[in-house]
């Protein structure tokens, strides 16, 4: 966790300049030159909220519809009921409150330790309270809503003075179309604030996401008896239904393959993926489609070679996000290159095009924490490390880091 030091000063820099910016804002209703601690995401979404929200509200108001109803009747419903008790562990044991809400940012679903919920029912963030930017000003609820982005807000940075006690963790849920269906948070005090608090509220904005495409799948007649999770970026796991399903190399290469490309494969492409000009006879290589069909419980067809069965991949996930601007998800996920000890030509192909998306995206960024946590996992690539040395100011401690990450890059 950062220093109780640094998060304290970090807050006072913010209360100041949230004094500074925001009786300007009101006046002028138009985003300002503001001082380096505030965002430029921040100030434009306090000049927006200024217009309908008063700073000084104490809570949020009350949807004028039936929460019950409306909870019942949403697509985030099933799914999440599903992932409760997970969800609740996390915010029980983190001292956190969890929260999901619809498309325009009315909280329909919360749980947490009896003390968060308390203090989070007294600025309404509780069911039936509206957190849109209309309603609410800037949060990381409404943030998360308009750019379809995680989002964190800390402290001041919220425009209501009643929420500056508060940061807040927060990852929209997209439905199989790509729609935004709501979001997922997690709020806590602003002197917990946790470095991996959003890296968990995105893993379970995905699993909330999973599921909506699992069950998309069943209703389609694309399969039933479960989901596949498969993990292919850096590491090697495929869950079944949460039991581990061990494969052997070939087989994982196949199963990354078709979840990878869900129209799937017609024999000859699939078996030159894997082999390339390599002679390979017919039998070895339906022998091993067979193997992986038996170990899925069947779940692969015949003659066109496709999946049956839901699957969440990491590699496919990396993809999702980048295809929607979110490269803070992608570095997240990335975590390193697919089935590193693959040869099979389909998988370096793959392997090689996920490797320059990130990477691309990581060089236009313009937000050094994610240039450093790429460029961890890249040490010899000194392009990284000097694009995150040219973002980070005079002042800023990690300049070492890249500093000496850029020097290690050029010697090797």
């Amino acid at each position: 966790m950062s220093g109780q030091g640094e998060l304290s000063q970090r807050r006072t820099v913010l209360e100041r300049q949230w004094a500074r910016v925001v009786p300007e804002l009101k006046a002028s209703r138009r985003p300002l030159g503001a001082g380096f601690a505030l965002r430029h995401e921040v100030t434009e979404s306090w000049a927006r909220s200024v217009e309908t929200v008063d700073p000084a509200r104490d809570s949020a108001p009350v949807s004028s519809r039936g929460v019950h109803a409306l909870w019942s009747r949403s697509p985030l419903y099933e799914p999440v009921n599903t992932l409760a008790d997970e969800v609740r562990s996390v915010a029980d044991d983190a001292g956190f409150v969890a929260a999901v809400t619809d498309e325009d940012g009315t909280i329909l679903w919360t749980c947490g330790g009896r003390v968060m919920r308390h203090r989070a029912e007294r600025v309404n963030f509780a069911p039936g309270g509206c957190w849109g930017e209309p309603a609410m000003g800037t949060n990381a609820l409404s943030l998360a809503l308009r750019t379809g982005l995680p989002s964190t807000v800390f402290s001041a940075e919220h425009l209501v003075a009643a929420l500056h006690g508060w940061v807040c963790y927060c990852a929209p849920i997209h439905g199989p179309d790509g729609r935004v269906l709501g979001v997922l948070d997690l709020s806590t005090t602003w002197d917990r604030s946790h470095p991996l608090a959003m890296s968990t509220v995105r893993m379970m904005a995905s699993a909330v996401e999973g599921a909506l495409r699992s069950r998309a799948g069943q209703a389609a007649g694309t399969g039933g008896g479960g989901r596949l999770e498969v993990t292919c970026l850096g590491s090697e796991k495929v869950m079944r239904d949460g039991a581990a399903v061990h494969l052997p190399p070939r087989q994982l290469e196949i199963l990354t393959l078709l979840a990878l490309e869900p129209k799937g494969f017609s024999p000859e492409r699939l078996r030159a993926a894997l082999y390339g000009e390599r002679p390979v006879s017919a039998s070895t290589f339906k022998a091993e489609v067979s193997h992986l069909r038996r170990a899925l419980g069947g779940r692969v067809t015949t003659r066109q070679y496709e999946l049956t069965v839901p699957v969440v991949c990491d590699a496919v996930e990396v993809l999702r996000a980048l295809e929607r601007g979110d490269t803070t998800t992608a570095v997240e996920l990335y975590r390193g290159p697919l089935l590193p000890y693959s040869e099979a030509p389909g998988i370096l192909d793959w392997r090689e095009q996920i490797a320059v998306a990130v990477r691309e995206a990581v060089l236009a960024s313009t937000r050094p924490e994610l240039v450093l946590r790429y460029g961890k996992r890249a040490p010899y690539d000194a392009e990284v490390h000097a694009h995150a040395l040219r973002m980070l100011g005079p002042g800023d401690p990690r300049r070492g880091i890249a500093a000496g990450r850029l020097t290690t890059a050029l010697r090797s």
